[in-house]
């Protein structure tokens, strides 16, 4: 089994302030950098941006194998504490990232070590470049951070240069003292070093809104028309019946058809596998005259033995399992279902892959309601018991736009004012 490293930093100029963070995984066999990554992301808490650099660093690790083993290296106490379950999480801005957090990886394969600031450099300069990036309006990359330090060296290395005189070996015989000249030299390259091993941090810009960072992804979320059970308020998952929809959702799904195309700003269709989700989308595509795209990621979660039931009837059957499942995100519907856990940890992967396949433009998801309050909660980084506290109707529209620098934009949440008469 392979084994990384992740060291991950954050940072925030006037906490809070305009935040970037970093991180880096490493090969532990040889010490080799397999990945960098480094984000500005707006106003934020060094708390906050510390998190989203864990997240960052264990994300960059799963996509590199998924089945090794991750040890993690921070300087915020706070944050590997929290992590290794010896301190309690009672911020309300922690609680969804340290979720996130402990979702991406299995925790058997994650383990957590607390470093010195000066044994962290590397994932520091990161953040710190990130930071200067999003004051520049522009986004950090890897290339320009390579280049950067290239720079860096090229601009140590002629001060020394020039601070020796011509002819004069480098080298002062011992116990002599070193004179003006190497003592510019001394300063120059130290400075230069500093700037390589952690940015000086700057006064904080004025303003608070984040650079422009161009169009968005914008995923329009659609929760299907109804089919024979919803009415009913009957658990439908993905591992039920697979209901078609009813006529009343074939006519849901028109009038959504209609008010889209009046819109016209949708540039794609992608939709759960699910029968109620793919001719909800089909209907709806037709009038946009787009294809549909089919992605398992959109799926609904599995109800396990609660499908087809309603909750007063779940609650009579299994009233221990439906308790430990409205009160921990962990917990699985009777039979093996799938926890809500699970499904975020699913809709962040599909998330983040369609943010790719789609960056710029405007897609339209057709899926169901656990999904999409999936979606709206992790981009408002609301805590799981957020689900139970939205409505979401049958045939409704939500909208969420992602940005270049990670941040999110809830637009629209249950709307259905397009099936009105």
């Amino acid at each position: 089994m392979r084994e990384f490293i992740v060291e991950a930093d954050g940072g925030s100029r006037g906490n809070p302030g305009p935040a970037g963070y970093g991180a880096v995984v490493i090969d532990a066999a040889t010490g080799q950098t397999l990945a960098e990554v480094a984000e500005y992301i707006g106003v934020a808490t060094n708390n906050v941006a510390e998190y989203r650099g864990l997240l960052a660093g264990l994300r960059a690790a799963r996509e590199l194998d998924p089945t090794a083993r991750v040890h993690v290296r921070m300087d915020s106490k706070l944050v590997i504490e929290q992590m290794s379950g010896r301190w309690k999480i009672k911020h309300p801005d922690m609680k969804p990232l340290a979720f996130e957090a402990a979702a991406v990886l299995p925790a058997s394969q994650v383990t957590y070590e607390w470093i010195p600031r000066e044994q962290n450099k590397h994932a520091d300069r990161l953040a710190n470049e990130a930071m200067d990036a999003g004051k520049r309006g522009e986004q950090w990359s890897a290339a320009a951070s390579t280049a950067e330090l290239a720079a860096a060296d090229a601009r140590a290395a002629r001060a020394a240069a020039e601070a020796e005189p011509s002819g004069q070996p480098s080298d002062q015989p011992s116990g002599q003292p070193s004179g003006p000249p190497g003592d510019a030299a001394g300063a120059a390259v130290k400075a230069e070093a500093d700037v390589r091993a952690a940015r000086t941090v700057a006064a904080p810009s004025s303003g608070w809104a984040p650079a422009d960072m161009g169009a968005p992804a914008t995923f329009v979320l659609l929760r299907h028309g109804e089919t024979p059970l919803t009415p009913q308020k009957r658990f439908s998952g993905s591992g039920g019946t697979d209901p078609s929809l009813s006529d009343v959702g074939r006519e849901q799904a028109e009038r959504v058809g209609a008010a889209l195309a009046r819109r016209g700003t949708i540039q794609a269709v992608v939709a759960s596998p699910l029968a109620r989700t793919r001719e909800t989308a089909g209907i709806v595509a037709a009038r946009l005259g787009l294809d549909v795209s089919v992605d398992d990621g959109l799926r609904e979660t599995d109800f396990g033995a609660w499908e087809g039931l309603t909750f007063g009837e779940v609650r009579e059957r299994y009233p221990d399992d439906l308790n430990a499942w409205l009160a921990d995100p962990e917990a699985r519907p009777t039979g093996d279902g799938e926890s809500f856990a699970a499904t975020a940890t699913r809709i962040a992967a599909t998330r983040d892959k369609l943010i790719a396949a789609y960056a710029g433009r405007t897609v339209l998801l057709v899926t169901h309601v656990t999904p999409i309050k999936t979606f709206v909660r992790l981009a408002l980084g609301a805590p799981p018991e957020s689900l139970f506290r939205m409505e979401l109707s049958a045939a409704s529209l939500s909208a969420v736009a992602y940005y270049a620098d990670g941040n999110a934009s809830v637009r629209l949440f249950n709307d259905t004012s397009h099936l009105r008469a």
